[in-house]
């Protein structure tokens, strides 16, 4: 004998809709620090392509405050202010380009 399952595919596509929805701790604190400090002193697009190196440095930079805030290691520190620094970045790309 086999047993069937039934399965509700809109609790099923909800589950995973609210999987990927979580952000990392203190993602909207990162992207305003770099925001107002280190974005402002080095510009993260230059005529228009990504400047990777005042993107690192940013991300860096708001890593040891991230760290210090949070409490948590490194690694997870310059996750979540790479990931803040990158949308920051994309956002004014696109901003310049229109």
């Amino acid at each position: 004998m086999s047993a069937t399952r039934s399965l509700y595919w809109a609790t099923a596509m909800k589950e995973i809709q609210a999987d990927r929805a979580k952000r990392p701790a203190g993602l909207l604190a990162a992207q305003g620090l770099i925001r107002a400090t280190s974005a402002k002193r080095r510009p993260l697009v230059v005529a228009g392509e990504y400047d990777r190196a005042a993107i690192m440095a940013a991300a860096c930079a708001a890593a040891k405050v991230h760290q210090g805030r949070f409490g948590c290691t490194w690694q997870e520190a310059l996750s979540v202010t790479l990931k803040a620094t990158w949308a920051l970045t994309k956002a004014a790309r696109a901003a310049t380009a229109h």
